[in-house]
C-alpha cells in the first residue's frame, strides 16, 4: 500500500553554528515537548541549483525511545515533522 506523506509545523530548539540552524536538540509536537537523543541519519534533497527548494532531513531518537523524521527549509527558516499515512482508497465508480 502506498503511504501519503503529511508535514507537521513544529517548534525546534537546534544547535546554531556559523551555519545556522544545524541540529535539532528538542521539538515540541502537540503540545509535548521531545529531547532528541541522537541523530540517527541526515541527509538533503534539492541540489546546488541556488533557485531549487532546499531541504535538510534528521531521522531522530528522542529520550523516550521514539523515533521522527524532521525537516528544516533553510529558505523559510521552518521546521516540519514529517509522518507517513496510508494513502487512501480509490474507487473506480
Amino acid at each position: 500500500m502506498e503511504k501519503e506523506w503529511v508535514f507537521e509545523d513544529i517548534e525546534v530548539e537546534s544547535y546554531s553554528g556559523y551555519k545556522g540552524e544545524e541540529s535539532p536538540r528538542a521539538f515540541v509536537h502537540l503540545g509535548k515537548r521531545f529531547e532528541v537523543l541522537e541523530i540517527l541519519d541526515r541527509w538533503y534533497e534539492g541540489g546546488v541549483d541556488p533557485k531549487a527548494l532546499r531541504h535538510d532531513y534528521f531521522r531522530v531518537k528522542t529520550r523516550e525511545g521514539e523515533i521522527f523524521l524532521l525537516r528544516y527549509t533553510p529558505r523559510y527558516q521552518s521546521w516540519t515533522l514529517c509522518r507517513s499515512l496510508p494513502a487512501p482508497g480509490f474507487s473506480n465508480n
